[in-house]
């Protein structure tokens, strides 16, 4: 009986090695250096890439061995208009600088690879021309974060001196919108998306984690905006090509009145890596697809009108950016800096919500509204209610004056709901408001 269990013993044992042994070798990787992940993902862009695959093929099999698992990262994403024109010489240099700033920075050493892969290493941002700008940028920004250890230090230095070190200020006449870094330099102006491509490389050159971030109409329908975004201690906060501070600045207002359930007044982030839906915010209209021109102001129609038929007319139909929705981080920024701000004397804080019915103690019985706060028939703020599945200790909140009569209209157009509501605030420092619709 012992001969036997000693035999079943190592038969069992050889099954589980030649188990793991085909194991492996099903999931061996063609590329030397290279997780076996990416197989397919860079048989795919080789064969997308046509021509041009032998330019990548020589940037992934030139890299050194600690750069290739990244070159593949890069390849293995790259939109289909990089994949048939971008050369070797380009992707090599853009990663030799790159893991240099890894390897120079203490912030860029302790990255994960997912966040030095997806916002450090890429040569670009949405669809701007793809300039060489990583080797003259690590030279022109290293002076700013020398000698600091602290992260937000040297995220702000980049920010105080790039417009100085650049010589470009924001100019309306500048040649287009997503103007490149060089591009920009050489016409010494751009406006709110060339800018902030500028900070992000900026920040990407000595080793920063960082990406644009953005909204393609306000909830105001005043405009669009551009800006950058920081992972500073796994947290995402933003600044601008002209800063204030991080997480502060003139648009926080705009940003915190976004509609969590319009993707046109969505705050996107863009994204390398491919997520579940392009990066709105860019200014090449594909945010047409998935807007209705007929329910736009008059206002802004034509300006929509005239990029769907510029998309019509065009192979601009490719995504050349990702994005990420990240409107309720926004939203919850400007709860919080109303929160933080002092009242006056004669101030209280409003929270707001909307109900469907006078059930108010379930959340099933929110919606989710444009509330406009009217007095004396002048609209002086308005903001969303939360939704559904929002907190229920979450609120839409305005700083009010005390003993007065407001106007609240609340509307929703796809839902057809326009009602109002006539309130008088109280004499304390916050009052509860619930708007019953029925």
């Amino acid at each position: 009986m012992k001969q036997i269990f000693i035999y079943n013993s190592i038969m069992n044992k050889l099954a589980i090695l030649i188990v793991i042994i085909l194991s492996t070798w099903g999931c061996q990787s063609k590329y030397p250096g290279v997780p076996a992940t990416y197989n397919s993902l860079l048989e795919t862009a080789f064969t997308n890439a046509g021509k041009n695959a032998t330019e990548l093929q020589k940037a992934l099999s030139e890299s050194p061995k600690e750069q290739r698992e990244g070159m593949a990262f890069i390849i293995s994403h790259m939109p289909q208009r990089d994949l048939s024109t971008i050369k070797a010489d380009f992707l090599l240099e853009n990663a030799e600088y790159a893991y240099k700033a890894r390897k120079k920075y203490t912030w860029c050493a302790t990255l994960p690879d997912s966040v030095f892969f997806n916002e450090v290493l890429p040569y670009a941002n949405i669809s701007e021309e793809r300039d060489p700008w990583r080797k003259e940028f690590y030279s022109r920004f290293a002076k700013y974060v020398e000698g600091k250890d602290d992260l937000v230090a040297a995220v702000m230095s980049i920010a105080k001196n790039i417009k100085d070190e650049v010589n470009v200020k924001y100019n309306t006449k500048r040649s287009r919108v997503d103007i490149s870094p060089f591009q920009a330099m050489k016409e010494n102006m751009a406006t709110c998306t060339g800018l902030s491509i500028l900070l992000t490389d900026a920040l990407r050159s000595v080793g920063i984690p960082s990406r644009l971030a953005g909204t393609a109409m306000w909830t105001n329908y005043k405009g669009n905006h551009t800006w950058c975004e920081v992972l500073i201690e796994d947290e995402w906060k933003f600044i601008e090509y002209y800063p204030e501070a991080l997480n502060k600045s003139w648009f926080l207002a705009d940003a915190g009145k976004s509609d969590p359930n319009n993707m046109l007044h969505w705050i996107y982030a863009a994204s390398y890596k491919p997520t579940d839906m392009p990066y709105y915010a860019a200014p090449d209209g594909r945010i047409i697809e998935v807007v209705d021109l007929n329910k736009l102001p008059n206002k802004v129609r034509p300006q929509f009108e005239e990029m769907k038929a510029s998309m019509a007319n065009s192979d601009k139909k490719e995504t050349l950016a990702w994005g990420v929705n990240v409107t309720q981080r926004y939203i919850d920024l400007y709860h919080e800096s109303i929160k933080n701000s002092p009242l006056q004397d004669d101030e209280l804080m409003a929270n707001v919500v909307v109900f469907d019915n006078d059930n108010t103690s379930k959340s099933d019985s929110r919606t989710s509204c444009r509330v406009d706060v009217q007095l004396s028939e002048k609209n002086i703020n308005f903001g969303y209610s939360p939704r559904k599945t929002d907190d229920m200790n979450q609120f839409l909140q305005f700083k009010l004056k005390k003993e007065t009569k407001y106007k609240f209209v609340v509307s929703h157009p796809e839902s057809k709901i326009n009602k109002e509501f006539t309130i008088t605030t109280g004499n304390n420092t916050t009052q509860d408001i619930q708007l019953i619709l029925k």
